[in-house]
């Protein structure tokens, strides 16, 4: 069986479905644990105190609007080189989501910045590439909309995309690269977590429950998306009933 067959629209829908109530669930245990833990459990940080716990939310929201856009770049490349029927949907369908995780990373970023850096903002490298990430994705979405053919659309975003995915290994590396005020990896340094468990577990529990999360929502706005096109194709087609006879008729067997 081909790769298009399993991204045949319909196929994608009935498959996916069941998936959701698991999805839903495990996002619900996966947070609700989280965050008990991060809340009631994990200790305060002998530097920053109970202002630390912004980390449960800061960090698995930054780790995500790096990953969101990553499986556009992924899904962008798949559309251009082998026009994979839902690639372009998921590109599109991931970008208001990624955007949404970029918006609350910029956010608990400059909460937990303000009492550790004495201001909510500054031009560190980490936070202006985070910055360029959310234009991205408004980018995205803003030239998703300015076409009318989805092929068209989907073309010009995929493009745009590609280039943008650049930016990704610079917020993953810009700590390391730069000299910035904002802290090198703790979680996912080459010498291995530095955390102590307490603080480790209930951060794993939250990106993950984050990344449930995200499969639930890109699932819904695929097949919103898929039923979106097709009411799309039925109104065009009965706009010219001439395309609609010719289509009948190729579907009748021969």
């Amino acid at each position: 069986m081909s790769l298009h067959k399993f991204a045949n629209p319909a196929r994608f829908v009935r498959l996916s479905s069941p998936l959701l109530p698991w999805l839903w669930i495990s996002t619900a245990l996966l947070l609700g644990v989280g965050l008990v833990l991060a809340l009631f459990v994990a200790p305060a940080d002998y530097q920053q105190g109970e202002s630390v716990r912004i980390m449960y939310v800061h960090v698995p929201a930054a780790w995500m609007s790096m990953f969101v856009y990553s499986v556009m770049a992924v899904a962008s490349a798949v559309a251009l080189v082998w026009r994979h029927p839902l690639a372009d949907l998921t590109a599109k369908a991931s970008a208001p989501i990624g955007a949404a995780f970029t918006v609350l990373a910029l956010a608990t970023g400059s909460l937990w910045g303000q009492p550790m850096w004495g201001t909510w903002w500054v031009w560190d490298a980490r936070l202006t590439s985070v910055l360029v990430l959310l234009f991205l994705y408004l980018g995205y979405m803003a030239l998703w909309q300015a076409f009318d053919d989805p092929q068209k659309a989907g073309r010009a975003t995929a493009v745009l995309t590609l280039v943008g995915a650049i930016n990704v290994p610079i917020i993953k590396f810009s700590v390391d690269w730069w000299n910035t005020l904002h802290q090198p990896a703790t979680v996912s340094s080459l010498s291995g977590p530095s955390l102590p468990a307490s603080m480790l577990i209930p951060l794993l529990l939250m990106a993950v429950g984050f990344m449930t999360f995200f499969s639930a929502l890109l699932i819904i706005r695929i097949q919103r998306e898929i039923i979106a096109r097709k009411i799309r194709t039925l109104q065009m087609l009965q706009a010219n009933p001439e395309a609609a006879a010719v289509t009948a008729a190729s579907a009748e067997p021969s």
